[in-house]
């Protein structure tokens, strides 16, 4: 803070007075809307942190403790080395056994190996009682859809009651022990209750800068969730760990909808979703008007393997399959409409569109202010996000213990780094890769002219320009032409 004072004081007075040249004012309204949403969604996670969700607390484990219900544990594992295999299984194992009625372990894999030690670790762990069971699904290495879809329908063949749940665990995420014995409940209180999802660590086995990157990740998740988790449906349900509803689970129009996705884009064509499973299921709860919660005092620990050991290339290949997954399912969510999704959920759902441009308007602005009025006005902008993101840092201390020194460089990397790639990824939804399993997006020899690479990269850069092109406009920035330029 005082280093910010100092430089604060250093800039001359010609910095300060761009302001009144119009150059901070032309984006002060639309700062204002930005920080003003980031700051409703601070005050709500609050308001149902500390007010609504001890109360859902108090009477979810007074439903759970009356009427136990029966817990279905899907583990999906591919690709994943055999010591985070055993945590997250011995995991899984401990939380079946503390469950508060009778557990079943659903195992989807795809090799033989992996079947080996599941079968062992359930020997050492569960023993011969007889209140968990485990299901072992083996299918050919074809992507998480299929091993999601092939074990709920082993979960159907077990015809579970209806207010049993079902646990869907990523392969490295490990779950706590009283996982189901505080998550269950929640189904109890309100038969709209369709799905939840809870609060996520992570341990990085990876340089300093990812473990910080990801700390961030999952702080700022932290704040957001709890935010939306106010409205009862929240904008993601993770892959890591989320807990379904079991009968919704066994509806064979929600496997198929897990199974086999697609959109039919007015310029792409159709063409199938292979990652992001977990926002197909968010979709079709949010269509079917089900509610879908946030537990914060649940939290999931996720091992994580950044997928480069370079931190810019391995944020790219992350945030192009995130970003992809939210955009490819973000214009359906719109059409739901927000008479039948809520009004705030509606809108936190078109904000993920706007934020994209809106989040690179300073950025932009400050470029143009210093090429064609001062050079103080890139000094300015320094001062006002150093500023902005020391403010921002300070409040993620609401949602985790500690913050640290790499959290406002991060931020800014975040929303400008983001935001292109966002973009990019606007103009080739397409285009898609997970990052594991190295599945790639088919390449398709003989497309039409408005689909190809060509065209996408054409419209890419004609939006670019015209973003640039209106805001220099709007700002006045733009030098006027000598009229002796059109003079014979």
């Amino acid at each position: 803070m005082i280093a910010l004072a100092a430089f604060a004081v250093a800039l001359p007075a010609q910095a300060y007075g761009l302001a009144s040249r119009g150059v901070v004012g032309a984006i002060g309204l639309l700062a204002l809307w930005r920080y003003g949403w980031g700051c409703l969604h601070f005050i709500r996670a609050l308001i149902f942190r500390r007010i609504v969700f001890p109360r859902q607390r108090k009477n979810a484990d007074a439903a759970v403790h009356d009427d136990p219900p029966g817990a279905y544990l899907l583990v999906t594992s591919f690709r994943i080395d055999s010591a985070v295999t055993r945590r997250v299984y011995q995991a899984a194992f401990e939380a079946a056994l503390a469950a508060p009625g009778r557990a079943t372990v659903v195992a989807s894999l795809v090799e033989a190996g992996d079947e080996r030690l599941i079968k062992s670790l359930f020997r050492k762990i569960c023993g011969d009682q007889e209140k968990v069971d485990l299901v072992v699904v083996r299918i050919a290495g074809t992507g998480k859809r299929d091993a999601l879809a092939y074990g709920f329908r082993a979960i159907a063949r077990r015809t579970p009651a209806e207010n049993d749940v079902v646990a869907v665990i990523d392969g490295d995420s490990i779950v706590p022990p009283d996982l189901v014995q505080k998550c269950a409940g929640f189904f109890r209180l309100d038969p709209r209750v369709g799905a939840l999802t809870t609060d996520e660590l992570s341990e990085v086995r990876g340089r300093r800068i990812f473990q910080e990157w990801y700390s961030l990740r999952f702080a700022q998740r932290h704040t957001l969730m709890s935010s939306v988790g106010l409205s009862e449906r929240v904008l993601t349900l993770t892959g890591r760990m989320a807990m379904f509803r079991a009968s919704i689970v066994c509806t064979p129009d929600f496997i198929r909808q897990v199974e086999i996705d697609y959109i039919d884009h007015w310029r792409l064509g159709r063409f199938k979703f292979l990652t992001g499973d977990d926002k197909s299921s968010w979709f079709w709860l949010l269509r079917n008007g089900y509610k879908m919660l946030y537990v914060p005092d649940v939290v999931v620990l996720t091992v994580e393997d950044p997928p480069s050991d370079r931190f810019v290339s391995a944020a790219s290949m992350l945030m192009v399959r995130w970003f992809g997954n939210m955009l490819r399912t973000n214009a359906r969510a719109l059409a739901l409409g927000p008479a039948r999704i809520g009004l705030f959920t509606w809108w936190a759902i078109l904000d993920q569109r706007m934020s994209m441009w809106t989040s690179l308007v300073g950025f932009a602005a400050a470029l143009l202010a210093g090429l064609f009025v001062s050079g103080y006005a890139i000094l300015l902008y320094v001062l006002w996000i150093l500023t902005t993101r020391y403010i921002l840092t300070l409040s993620l201390l609401a949602s985790r213990p500690r913050v640290s020194l790499f959290y406002p460089f991060l931020l800014y990397f975040n929303q400008i780094f983001g935001s292109l790639v966002k973009v990019h990824v606007t103009f080739r939804l397409d285009r898609q890769k997970w990052t594991r399993q190295k599945t790639t997006s088919a390449t398709q020899a003989r497309r039409p002219l408005i689909a190809s690479g060509f065209m996408s990269a054409y419209m890419h850069s004609l939006a670019l320009a015209a973003f640039v092109t209106v805001l220099a406009w709007g700002m006045d920035v733009l030098p006027t032409p000598s009229p002796s330029l059109f003079l014979p």
